[in-house]
């Protein structure tokens, strides 16, 4: 590496922000990063930033947050691990909206995930042979090989289960969501193929839904009659068409593309990517959607009438809107997967101090969890529509078919959704 390029390598890193993987992406195909705490970015889609630009008030409250654009590159750093790193778009930071570039780029540099294509490194001073040194180097490489092979299992794998382990802060042990990290992958490869060519790229920063949440369950679905977008190939078509008659979108407007829960029961995190949710059937899907709300333990009945209470605003708001069509967009359901701690009315205040999960499954009834209030269930719950680089309304001018009345598609989508988790509901209460 050049002196030049390390020299403006510590400039960039001073203005700069070092994107990570966002582990709690589930669904999807477009990469999305970790920006900070409260704010994730995804690849500039034309389409998709103007309908967050121009997007109905109504709606708003049913999307993430819109925070503005920035100018992301592919960078190496000295120590040769590749970055990708965002910054204020032409250097002004007019353009965004409550983003904090120089409070997120003083994070430690060793505590954010880096993609690293280095070898083992191994300096002279260590005083050590050259039977050590290659014992070493074949060690790594190994190592290098077999993560690589489980990582590659783990993309082709539908349905997993990993363990989270109780001490300290259950969100800080989350293994890498498979499907976040395959996306990631593509991206980085993406971009470093491009990098002799363009290494300038426009994404959009949106409000981070999960951050609230200290295990977050999550359940991405695929809405929707119709997936491809009226601009499609015909290739594009048939090959969006068929994966609707193959799946659950032709017969109840719906499909999972994505999950992840976390089950009390054994402690652990069940994925579950959009190939296995096309295969499912109405049954399957039925079963999915009450896998989602169950705990491993027992079903989280305190949650469902709060999402069903947003579903049916959502519907409502969905068909006083005039032209437009969401194709190919995705509905999330976020709720935190660890309950609220709640102690007997008989115990002593002093003994009301932080509590951690060990010390609840350790205090043979002292304490223990309970169903959380359906007060607090409600604003434990989430909904919000996701993904609009199909969706198109007769505002976008540009757009040569303009559509007419509600979503269609959408909407009934929407009321078997509601129609299954009711049904859900019910059963359990029997």
């Amino acid at each position: 590496m050049s002196p030049a390029f390390g020299a403006m390598e510590v400039e960039h890193y001073a203005k700069g922000v070092l994107l990570e993987p966002f582990l709690h992406q589930v669904g999807g195909h477009s990469c999305v990063l970790r920006f900070n705490d409260k704010t994730i970015c995804k690849p500039l889609i034309q389409r998709e930033h103007l309908f967050y630009e121009t997007l109905p008030a109504e709606i708003r409250k049913f999307t993430p947050q819109y925070k503005g654009v920035v100018s992301v590159s592919f960078e190496e750093d000295e120590d040769g691990n590749l970055c990708l790193i965002a910054y204020p778009l032409n250097r002004d930071q007019d353009n965004l909206e409550n983003v904090d570039f120089m409070s997120d780029c003083s994070e430690s540099k060793s505590k954010l995930l880096r993609w690293s294509n280095k070898k083992g490194l191994l300096l002279e001073n260590d005083n050590l042979t050259k039977e050590r040194v290659r014992q070493h180097r074949k060690e790594e490489k190994i190592k290098s090989h077999k993560l690589e092979e489980e990582f590659e299992w783990l993309k082709k794998s539908e349905v997993l289960y990993y363990s989270v382990e109780k001490k300290g802060n259950v969100s800080s042990q989350f293994k890498h969501n498979p499907w976040s990290m395959k996306c990631h992958q593509q991206q980085l490869q993406r971009m470093k193929e491009n990098a002799k060519h363009r290494n300038q790229y426009k994404f959009i920063l949106l409000e981070n839904l999960t951050c609230r949440y200290q295990v977050p369950c999550v359940l991405d679905l695929k809405m929707g009659t119709r997936q491809h977008g009226d601009d499609a190939s015909e290739e594009k078509k048939a090959n969006q068409i068929q994966k609707c008659q193959q799946s659950t979108s032709a017969i109840i407007g719906v499909r999972v593309c994505g999950m992840q829960v976390y089950q009390t029961g054994t402690g652990q995190l069940m994925f579950m990517n959009k190939y296995h949710g096309r295969k499912l059937s109405v049954q399957g899907f039925k079963e999915a959607l009450y896998q989602f709300f169950h705990n491993g333990k027992t079903l989280r009945r305190e949650l469902i009438d709060p999402v069903i209470k947003k579903l049916t605003e959502l519907k409502m708001v969905l068909e006083k809107q005039e032209s437009y069509r969401f194709y190919s967009s995705s509905l999330l359901i976020i709720y935190d997967g660890k309950e609220l701690q709640e102690v007997p009315m008989d115990s002593d205040s002093e003994d009301l101090g932080d509590l951690s999960e060990e010390s609840s499954d350790e205090s043979a009834g002292a304490y223990a969890y309970k169903p959380s209030s359906n007060k607090h269930a409600a604003s434990n719950v989430d909904v919000r529509m996701i993904d609009f680089a199909h969706t198109t309304c007769k505002f976008y001018r540009e757009d040569s078919v303009v559509h007419e009345g509600q979503d269609t598609g959408y909407i009934f989508g929407l009321q078997n959704l509601l129609a299954i988790i009711k049904e859900i509901r019910d059963d359990s209460s029997e």
